[in-house]
């Protein structure tokens, strides 16, 4: 890499970020319209690209660069001033034309509630699509504070499509989404469960269909390792957790789209949005080691 880096995701240039090369696009979406607690994620999109540069496209686990797959950034797509509703609508419609394009769509939150007009776009396509979610909230309430398309809300728009959700992480959820889960006999994989559980990376896949879209809102790590999130929940999932559950589910399934949500750049660290830059990298060179033939 140049001492001056292009300002995209990772820094590329030439026909490594060409749109019409690229298998991988970057959409950044720069919302926090529905947060509850802290806010802040619509700066979230802007920090991961730029501590993305210092990101090294060496790879040590694979032994190679994955750039050359061709990862192109697109413009932001700043919030619709008609609300969370029409919100949903312009981050599918813009969505949509991505995947239809033949692009491996990977989302750049802003807040957690952008992932279910990701995942409309993504089932245009993908007719056996499910959907892994590492995070630390269950988001399956029926509204929140006014609106369905909160970022509360965000697995039970997605249930609704008919896309089974395997959740990774859990440890905080409403009693309306405790009786939720009874009801409709749906069980996500604790923190807890991680710890006690030795087969719980193989349950998580296994429950998982051929066609994989990855939502990862950053707080389902704990806040040790990812400080910067509206709710940092204690007991979280670590680094090496996450990726082997990556790597896992590429090794398995064909994963077809993902996003990364919820960073909060804090004054004076950098280290959540570098977490978050490093693991869309990660996950590319998963995708990209375990391609399907």
């Amino acid at each position: 890499m140049s001492e001056h880096y292009p300002d995209n995701f990772l820094g590329l240039s030439g026909r490594d970020c060409d749109y019409r090369h690229a298998k991988y696009a970057v959409m950044p979406v720069p919302y926090d319209a529905t947060t509850s607690f802290q806010t802040g994620t619509r700066h979230g999109p802007r920090a991961v690209i730029t501590a993305s540069q210092e990101v090294e496209w060496f790879d040590e686990e694979y032994g190679c660069e994955f750039v050359k797959a061709g990862i192109v950034t697109l413009d932001p797509l700043g919030p619709h001033a008609s609300g969370p509703g029409q919100m949903h609508e312009w981050v599918h419609k813009s969505a949509r034309k991505v995947v239809r394009d033949g692009k491996f769509l990977i989302g750049l939150g802003g807040e957690h509630s952008i992932t279910s007009a990701f995942v409309r776009a993504a089932l245009a396509r993908y007719k056996k699509l499910s959907v892994l979610q590492i995070d630390a909230h269950a988001d399956l309430r029926d509204s929140y504070e006014g609106t369905k398309f909160s970022h509360a809300c965000v697995m039970r728009r997605v249930l609704e499509m008919g896309v089974p959700v395997v959740p990774v992480g859990i440890r905080n959820y409403s009693l309306e989404e405790h009786r939720f889960m009874r009801k409709h006999k749906f069980t996500p994989i604790t923190v807890r469960e991680t710890r006690v559980n030795p087969d719980w990376l193989l349950q998580a896949v296994e429950s998982l269909s051929d066609q994989v879209y990855i939502t990862i809102d950053i707080d389902g790590f704990d806040p040790a390792y990812a400080p910067g999130t509206g709710t940092p929940e204690p007991g979280g999932l670590d680094w090496f957790q996450v990726t082997d559950l990556l790597k896992a589910t590429a090794m398995e399934k064909t994963v077809v789209g993902a996003d990364v949500v919820e960073v909060i750049p804090l004054p004076g660290g950098v280290q959540t949005e570098f977490l978050a830059a490093k693991l869309i990298y990660k996950l590319i060179a998963h995708v990209e080691a375990n391609k399907k033939a």
